[in-house]
């Protein structure tokens, strides 16, 4: 069966380039293809603090390493290369990329990772970039000597509305609920901050400004109150969409888009595996996302050394 590479990796975040990192080692031929930029959300976190064995760094820097230490063992990796097709189902997988063409290989490892989730609401999109945010270690110093908000209430919500009182003067959490989905101990942090304030059980009505954001618009949920929240920046950390929308059809996807492995990582489709935030699972860290590529990456060799001729 003569293919162009053993494995394609589609996704260049952590568990991409882990699961690149073991596929070359292990003499695999393997190609990695992200449409964005190699790291994937890993380089947007200023300070990497709890990542085993490494000293707070850059997330920027831990992507940079992955990156040299896959190509070392002759990974090939193709950034900014927007995927076109994929046709998965069959011994021979094809993935079209652009300026490439059609590529073939006979495992595919998943890991096209996700993305912030938003509101959803027109003035959403009128002030992004112009107080409203997606991430704090990008943006949190443009908010210094400010009073900010932060709409969420799980564990990305609460760390990094900690991580904002470096920065503003004051930040306000707003929730959905009256309790938080955060594990106890983020709950606690926050909950000792003295800068730190809530309003819990809101629905976000929209943002108002001029030129850039003023305040942001909230009302009870059981009350209807209507509360104008002077801020001049707004963090939100709702969750994140997988990047799963091209491969409806193509695997086996949970209602939120998600996409559903067994233990070792397998899809639904025989020489298809997933990796990473883009799967189905209940933590989201680099750790996990390396740990899946190492997962996903050896369950793929195993599926190319059975399967060879």
């Amino acid at each position: 069966m003569q293919t162009d590479y053993d494995a394609i990796v589609l996704g260049a975040g952590p568990a991409g380039l882990t699961a690149g990192i073991y596929l070359s080692r292990a003499r695999a031929k393997t190609l990695i293809v992200d449409t964005g930029t190699v790291g994937g959300q890993m380089i947007l976190s200023w300070a990497v603090a709890n990542y085993p064995g490494v000293p707070e760094t850059q997330g920027r820097r831990i992507a940079k390493t992955m990156r040299d230490q896959a190509e070392s063992f002759g990974c090939t990796i193709l950034s900014n290369s927007d995927v076109l097709n994929l046709d998965l189902a069959g011994p021979v997988k094809k993935v079209t990329v652009e300026d490439e063409g059609t590529v073939t290989a006979r495992a595919v490892i998943i890991a096209t990772g996700g993305v912030p989730r938003t509101l959803g609401i027109p003035s959403e999109t009128q002030f992004k970039g112009r107080g409203i945010s997606y991430c704090a270690t990008c943006d949190g110093d443009f908010f210094t000597d400010q009073d900010i908000a932060v709409i969420g209430g799980g564990n990305s919500a609460l760390e990094e509305a900690v991580s904002l009182t470096k920065y503003a003067s004051s930040v306000t959490i707003v929730h959905e609920f009256d309790h938080f989905q955060a594990q106890p101990w983020a709950v606690e942090e926050a909950k000792k901050n003295p800068k730190i304030r809530y309003l819990m059980e809101q629905d976000i009505q929209g943002f108002e400004g001029g030129e850039h954001l003023e305040q942001l618009v909230v009302s009870h949920k059981r009350t209807g109150e209507v509360t104008k929240v002077p801020v001049t920046g707004c963090f939100i950390f709702i969750g994140y969409q997988p990047n799963t929308t091209e491969l409806k059809g193509v695997v086996d996807l949970n209602e939120r888009g998600e996409i559903i492995t067994d233990g070792d990582l397998r899809t639904n489709v025989p020489g298809v595996f997933a990796a990473g935030d883009a799967r189905v699972k209940r933590y989201r860290q680099i750790t996990t996302a390396v740990a899946d590529g190492t997962i996903a990456a050896l369950s793929a060799v195993d599926y190319l050394t059975s399967t060879a001729d």
